[in-house]
C-alpha cells in the first residue's frame, strides 16, 4: 500500500551527503520548505580522505559552519610529497578566492555536522529514509516527487512506502545514483573512474599540520616490483589518529584487476617504524569505495531533477576530491531553485532551474577536461616515475602543478601559474 505523503515541500533532497546537506542548509536559509532524505541515521561512517582542500574550506565558510579547533577539526598548511626519492613540502597558495588552509575531519563527525547544520537553519530531515524511486508523470516524464520506506538500522524495511512530492527534486544520492538511474540517466563509460581504500590508525602522527601524498605505490618492495597508478595519503585527524588510505585512477569506468586491500597491505609492511602503522593500532577494516570523475552522468538537470555530487560524477580527475565540489552544487542548485519557484510561470521557472548546470558546467567543465587528459598520462607508470624523479625537484612546475591538482588558483587575475590554468581551463571544451 502506498499513501500519498501530506507534508510535501518546496525540495526534495535525497542523500544527506555534503551535496545534499549543503543544498538542504542554502535552500532553507532562502526560505523554502526543504525535506532531506536518507537511509542512514546519523551519525554514519563514511569512505574518504576526510581532507578538505581550501576550496572546500571556502564553502563551509559561506555556510557559517563553525570550524575552529574546538569544533573538532585540525588546520592543515599545505600538501607534502613523497616520490621519485624527493621530499618536499608545499604551502597553500595566498589568493583572494580561498583561504590559506585546509581541514581534516572524520566523515563521520563531518557530515553528521552539515545535517544538523541544514537542521538548524530549517530543513526537514528524515533519516532511516530509504528512497526507492521516481514518481513520475505519466504524460511528459517529469519528476513529481519520490515514493520513499523506513528501514530500520540494518537497511530493512520498517514500514509503508510512503510518497514525497515537490517541483523539483535534488538526487544526491552518491555513486550509486539510483534516483537519477530510475530516470533513465545513464552514466559514461568515457569518463574517468576510481578507486580508494583507506582505514584509520592511532599513530603519533595525528597532530601533522601538513597533509602528505605518496606518488609511488610498488606492489611489493620499493624499486623491485610494480609501480602501480595512483597515490597514497596520511591526514592527519588531531585526535590520537590519521586518516591513511590510497587511491588509483583509470581514464575509463572499465573495472581494474587491482587488488587494492593486497597493495594498501604492501605499502604498510614498507611504513617507517614510527609511523605505528600497525595492525594492533589499526581502527577498523580497510575499505573501499569508488570514486566517478568529471561529471560522468547527466544532464545535471532536466524533468525537474537536478543531480549533485557524486551522483553527477562531481569528483576531480586531478586529485580524487569530492566534497568541494558537492558543496559547491548544494549551493548553486539551491540559488537556482530558489530563483525558479520565485517566477511566475512554467517557463520562466524552467529557465532558472536550467542556469544550475550551466553555472556547474562553465566553472568546471573545462578544468574536468584537463583532468581526464591528466588521468590519461598517469595511468601509465613509466610516464608516473619520470614526472616524479624529474618534476618534483622544480620549484615553479610544483607551484603550477600543486595549484592545478588542488584547484586552488585564481579564476581571474592572479600570478602568471593563475592565469595560465585559467587559461587552459577556458580553452578545454566542457564536454
Amino acid at each position: 500500500m502506498v499513501d500519498i505523503a501530506t507534508d510535501d515541500a518546496d525540495v526534495i533532497v535525497v542523500g544527506a551527503g555534503p551535496a545534499g546537506a549543503g543544498a538542504a542548509f542554502h535552500c532553507a536559509s532562502a526560505g523554502l520548505d526543504v525535506l532531506l532524505l536518507d537511509k542512514a541515521s546519523f551519525p554514519r561512517d563514511k569512505i574518504c580522505g576526510d581532507g578538505l582542500t581550501p576550496r572546500a574550506v571556502a564553502e563551509l565558510v559561506r555556510m557559517g559552519l563553525p570550524i575552529r579547533e574546538q569544533d573538532g577539526w585540525i588546520r592543515n598548511k599545505g600538501l607534502r610529497v613523497l616520490g621519485g626519492g624527493h621530499r618536499i613540502e608545499m604551502a597553500w597558495p595566498e589568493i583572494s578566492s580561498y583561504p590559506s588552509y585546509g581541514l581534516a575531519k572524520s566523515r563521520m563527525s563531518f557530515d553528521h555536522t552539515l545535517v544538523e547544520h541544514a537542521r538548524s537553519a530549517g530543513a526537514k530531515v528524515h533519516e532511516r529514509t530509504s528512497v526507492t524511486g521516481p514518481v513520475r508523470d505519466e504524460r511528459t516524464g517529469r519528476i513529481l516527487g519520490v515514493t520513499a520506506r523506513p528501514v530500520d538500522e540494518a537497511g530493512k524495511r520498517a514500514g509503508d512506502d510512503v510518497v514525497y512530492r515537490a517541483p523539483v527534486v535534488i538526487a544526491a544520492d552518491g555513486v550509486s545514483a539510483r534516483l537519477a538511474t530510475g530516470m533513465g540517466l545513464q552514466k559514461r563509460d568515457d569518463r574517468p573512474m576510481g578507486v580508494a581504500v583507506r582505514t584509520y590508525f592511532t599513530t603519533p602522527r595525528h597532530d601533522d599540520p601538513w597533509m602528505e601524498s605518496h606518488l609511488e605505490l610498488w606492489d611489493g618492495e620499493p624499486g623491485r616490483s610494480n609501480l602501480m597508478p595512483g597515490y597514497g595519503w596520511i591526514f592527519s585527524l588531531g585526535d590520537g589518529t590519521a586518516n591513511v588510505g590510497l587511491g588509483s585512477v583509470s581514464s575509463t569506468a572499465a573495472a581494474t584487476k587491482v587488488d587494492y586491500k593486497a597493495l594498501f597491505a604492501a605499502w604498510m609492511r614498507n611504513a617507517p617504524a614510527e609511523w605505528e602503522f600497525t595492525p594492533e593500532n589499526q581502527i577498523g577494516p580497510v575499505r573501499g569505495a569508488a570514486l566517478p570523475m568529471g561529471f560522468n552522468r547527466g544532464p545535471l538537470y532536466g524533468n525537474g531533477l537536478m543531480l549533485a555530487g557524486d551522483a553527477a560524477g562531481m569528483i576531480s580527475p586531478f586529485n580524487g576530491e569530492g566534497i568541494a565540489y558537492g558543496l559547491q552544487a548544494g549551493r548553486v542548485a539551491a540559488d537556482a531553485i530558489a530563483q525558479g519557484l520565485a517566477r511566475g510561470t512554467v517557463a520562466g521557472r524552467e529557465r532558472a532551474f536550467a542556469t544550475y548546470e550551466r553555472r556547474m558546467k562553465d566553472d568546471l567543465g573545462g578544468y574536468y577536461t584537463l583532468g581526464r587528459l591528466f588521468v590519461r598520462l598517469i595511468e601509465h607508470p613509466e610516464i608516473m616515475r619520470i614526472c616524479t624523479r624529474h618534476g618534483l625537484p622544480r620549484p615553479l612546475l610544483m607551484k603550477f602543478v600543486l595549484k592545478l591538482l588542488s584547484d586552488c588558483y585564481e579564476p581571474r587575475g592572479g600570478d602568471v601559474v593563475d592565469r595560465t590554468i585559467a587559461a587552459l581551463a577556458r580553452i578545454a571544451p566542457a564536454a
